[in-house]
């Protein structure tokens, strides 16, 4: 089972965690990144809407593989400068539940089309059978 630990010494993390520590012989999924595209191939026009998607495609991908966000190890976002992380925040929080994998946020000018608002990479951990 990957280990998440917050030393004492660094501030304390809100919704992730510092460290992961995925144990020898664990199968590490790689998602490419994920935006908020529909399974019709539509994009929806607010940053809640992609956000949500954006996650329920991750949930998807995730069970392809027998597992769900527990098994999430690493998240990257992506965000267009000026939209609310917050919105972002509170997907990823819907998505997670109380599970808090290392994670991080980065403020971009534009993603490959210019609808997107957001878009998430994700690795997670395969416990060895």
């Amino acid at each position: 089972m990957t280990a998440f630990i917050n030393p004492q010494d660094v501030h304390t993390p809100t919704g992730y965690s510092h460290t992961a520590v995925v144990p020898t012989g664990t199968e590490l999924i790689f998602l490419s990144g994920q935006v908020g595209i529909k399974p019709d191939g539509s994009v929806p026009s607010t940053l809640e809407e992609q956000s949500v998607q954006m996650f329920n495609n991750i949930k998807s991908l995730l069970l392809a593989h027998g597992l769900d966000a527990s098994s999430t190890v690493k998240i990257t976002l992506f965000i267009v400068a000026g939209q609310d992380i917050r919105v972002v925040r509170s997907a990823r929080a819907q998505f997670l539940g109380d599970h808090k994998p290392t994670s991080t946020a980065v403020f971009i000018s534009q993603l490959v089309d210019p609808k997107l608002l957001v878009e998430c990479e994700v690795i997670a951990a395969k416990p060895a059978k």
